[in-house]
């Protein structure tokens, strides 16, 4: 396979058209709980092939082929949805082809991957759709053989009639299934039932991804394209004042050199090519808005949050006077930098504007938006435009903007040739859009008892919007509690980095309710069990978190990390609820040498079923080695707009053998699917730095830790 294959919608239509007699099935849910049919009449698949839904088509000569909608971006996904739609259609899934679907709107909702919501979303509509197409093969076999369906079974894509000893396989029974009427509703199988769901499959890819085979946008050609690279603005805060492309121009391959917005495009034969003459470029640039740099913003943190100034989030009981009477008040500051997300792949994007249409392909995490914001820029209908979707080297929160797909669109548009988009991975670092910088500042009160009567919490953040999460624990577990935001405008462009807002804002709230604790004199496990036991027993205001799940990955993670048993090893703890799961996380620290090493993360996930256990325990590990290679080594500064961090020789990332041991536990509680891409992420700072401060005494209070004087001065 050379190139990645064409699968749009307007190509199956086409063939479906044409192979004649027949029937066509697609289901379009419009809620969670109600199946629209959309049935075309005289419409057949070529080759024997009959879909049976969005999801699935079951060849005549046997082979099923289940699609995956969603965006793969490393997630499992792509392996996860047809795990589901297999479970309830009963086949054998070693022998089911997996397929990467298109982008088409009208046949699945919500087709992006973002805020941990693919599953969760889908879950019923993946089961109803394999279940609907068991319904009709059995239906079909009932009518075939002349008994009631009732007496029918099926087993690994085959359908049998015990009594009788008859069995047809699912191929043979396709053509007739087809005829049969789509029930309005249709039973899925009992829990108890599951041969596919919560066990380990190997991820569909993993082949082709070790084979390296065209998987990946980087990977995408077509033939007769061209290449291009565009030079963006040195510095967030400038604007493209002159160009002298003369020299560039001239240089072997180039095709041609044009500007839009703010950007110079290199367009060319090669991607080594474009990257040469882009370099002969002569550009001056010109001030557009304020050249910010990090000083600038810690100058700017300390008097926001001493401003009066803050949009108030939430606010219960009289918190003036439980401050006022309190025998003991607590305060923090905790401040985190700027962010890239630095995928594995950098951005690219493949675009073809023609006349008659516009054809998109490449790794986005919102395809819809990709396809709706071309639409606009060129003023023509969004179904003029295809997009096929590639698998992603990662994106966490990059991808879900489109305006790297929408260059490609430009520079196509301007050369009136097909254009593959190309960042380097200095424009991936330099270009935006990063997680923002923020500051906390907490205060809590405690009675002569050292219950918590007070907490204020106010955030300060960098184009962060609300930075707070006011209705997440210990919200509602406390009488008085204030907490607001306050936002600075900048040039710097952020956006969603995996676990938004939560990535860090779970750090500092868990560091300090572990100050907390210390300062009450009480097991920071059970301060926060007791907390969760008042908000059950006496909630103030609204709650809008599982006291019962939070409190049930707490006494998880506590067993299984033998929490508060272990001599010479100090452990942090940490729990948070974010993407409608919880995780709870227990840091272990020992002293070596006079420094803390930290040895082992153990995690407890709620997060309902697990649909892949592998991918599930991939995706848990993933998250905590993730948060705590950022926690430890992260950080994005700017000097006069400019970012100071180019590539991974100047910007940290945690190395292999500074990876610990991580152990993996789920709750077991039936219910439907939650989030479990990103929930794992926002618990594992504040485990580690509270294990670390247990080790030490010393508490960290900013990210990253490696270049805090907490860490250096250890000894």
């Amino acid at each position: 396979m050379s190139t990645i294959p064409n699968s749009s919608r307007r190509n199956f239509l086409k063939l479906a058209a044409t192979a004649g007699g027949g029937l066509f099935i697609g289901f379009n849910w419009s809620t969670s709980s109600a199946a629209q049919l959309e049935v075309l009449n005289g419409a057949a698949v070529a080759a024997g092939t009959i879909d049976f839904n969005s999801y699935l088509s079951i060849a005549t000569d046997g082979v099923i082929t289940i699609y995956s909608p969603n965006p793969e971006i490393g997630q499992n996904i792509k392996t996860s949805f047809p795990m589901v739609v297999a479970e309830e259609l009963d086949v054998d899934f070693s022998k089911v082809k997996i397929v990467q679907a298109a982008l088409d709107a009208k046949k699945f909702e919500r087709q992006l991957t973002g805020g941990s919501g693919a599953v969760p979303h889908s879950w019923q509509r993946l089961r109803k759709a394999g279940a609907t197409a068991r319904y009709m093969l059995i239906e079909a076999a009932a009518k075939r053989w002349n008994v009631p369906a009732g007496e029918i079974t099926t087993d690994k894509g085959v359908v049998l009639h015990k009594a009788s000893g008859k069995k047809l396989s699912y191929g043979e029974l396709a053509t007739e299934a087809s005829a049969i009427p789509v029930p309005a509703e249709v039973k899925l199988k009992d829990r108890k039932d599951f041969k596919i769901i919560g066990t380990s499959v190997k991820n569909v890819d993993n082949q082709n991804i070790a084979t390296g085979k065209p998987l990946f946008g980087l990977d995408y050609y077509k033939e007769g394209m061209l290449f291009a690279m565009v030079q963006r603005p040195s510095a967030f805060g400038l604007k493209l004042k002159s160009v002298d492309s003369a020299a560039a121009k001239a240089m072997p391959g180039i095709v041609d050199v044009v500007t839009f917005k703010n950007n110079v495009a290199v367009v060319g034969k090669s991607t080594w090519q474009v990257k040469k003459a882009r370099e002969a470029l002569k550009i001056e640039y010109e001030k557009e808005g304020n050249l910010e740099s990090t000083t600038d913003h810690n100058r700017l943190f300390t008097e926001l949050l001493d401003s009066g100034e803050a949009t108030i989030r939430r606010k219960d009981g009289d918190v003036d006077t439980a401050f006022k009477n309190a025998a003991k008040v607590i305060k923090g500051e905790y401040q985190c930098p700027f962010l890239p997300h630095s995928p594995l792949e950098p951005m690219n994007f493949f675009a073809h504007v023609r006349p008659d249409g516009v054809e998109l392909v490449g790794p986005t995490q919102t395809p819809e938006l990709a396809r709706t914001e071309t639409a606009k820029l060129l003023g023509i209908a969004p179904e003029k435009i295809t997009l096929e979707l590639t698998r992603m080297g990662g994106g966490f929160g990059r991808r879900l903007k489109a305006d790297y797909a929408l260059e490609a669109v430009e520079v196509s548009r301007l050369v009136n040739a097909p254009v593959k988009l190309i960042w380097t991975r200095e424009d991936d670092m330099t270009g935006g859009s990063y997680r923002p910088a923020v500051r906390y500042r907490f205060e809590a009160a405690l009675d002569a008892q050292g219950n918590m009567v007070g907490y204020k919490l106010r955030g300060v953040g960098i184009n962060a919007g609300n930075c707070t999460r006011e209705n997440n624990f210990p919200s509602g577990a406390v009488d008085n509690l204030l907490i607001d935001s306050v936002e600075h405008k900048s040039p710097i462009t952020t956006g969603a980095w995996r676990a938004p807002i939560t990535n860090f804002l779970a750090y500092a709230e868990q560091s300090f309710i572990d100050e907390v604790a210390q300062a009450a004199g009480k097991d920071p496990v059970q301060f926060r069990l007791d907390l969760l036991d008042k908000a059950k027993k006496a909630p103030v205001g609204e709650i809008k978190y599982d006291i019962d799940r939070m409190k049930g990955v707490i006494q998880l993670a506590a067993e299984k990390s033998g929490w508060g048993k272990k001599p010479g090893v100090s452990q942090g703890f940490s729990v948070y609820f974010s993407h409608a799961s919880y995780v709870a996380q227990v840091g272990e620290v020992v002293m070596e040498k006079g420094k803390p090493v930290l040895k082992k993360v153990y995690a407890a996930a709620d997060c309902g079923i697990v649909v892949n256990m592998s991918g599930a325990k991939q995706q848990v590990t993933g998250g905590v080695i993730d948060g705590l290679g950022h926690a430890m080594y992260g950080n994005m500064s700017f000097k006069n707009g400019a970012p100071e961090q180019t590539n991974y020789n100047n910007y940290r990332l945690i190395r292999i053998n500074e990876i610990p041991q991580v152990e993996v536990h789920f709750v077991d509680n039936g219910i439907d699917p939650t989030g479990l891409g990103e929930p794992a992420l926002p618990p594992t700072g504040a485990a580690v730095s509270n294990a670390i401060f247990k080790a030490t005494g010393k508490r960290l209070r900013n990210q990253p830790f490696a270049e805090q004087e907490e860490l250096k001065g250890i000894s």
